[in-house]
């Protein structure tokens, strides 16, 4: 199943998120939620970075595709994420920390899309 849909979905509410043009095309480049690395992401939501799905409260602790639960980040982060601290128990401290942090970064940066 494609997931475009849902980086696009992403991108329309990431004000980090613009086109521009790279490498001779027209494409959406925006900040990974993580570390602020460049994202570049086709018109037709296909990652030509290494830009992933993000899930704020992982799947395994029951998070969504909630466009609120979900961002774009480079494929180093989120993999360390996910392989760190995705497995832990949801009280854990550092996963709460990590959560609360990134659905603040979430929140200002959203753009709400026009109707």
């Amino acid at each position: 199943m494609s997931k475009a849909p849902l980086v696009l979905a992403i991108i329309a509410t990431d004000r980090t998120y613009e086109k521009v043009w790279y490498r001779g095309r027209e494409v959406w480049s925006g900040k990974c939620i993580h570390c602020n690395t460049r994202l570049q992401v086709g018109l037709d939501g296909t990652p030509i970075s290494r830009a992933t799905i993000e899930h704020i409260l992982p799947r395994t602790h029951g998070g969504t595709d909630a466009i609120e639960n979900v961002a774009l980040a480079c494929a180093r982060c989120n993999g360390g994420k996910g392989s760190r601290h995705d497995h832990k128990r949801l009280d854990d401290p550092k996963l709460q920390a990590i959560i609360t942090r990134l659905q603040e970064r979430r929140r200002k940066r959203w753009r709400d899309v026009p109707e």
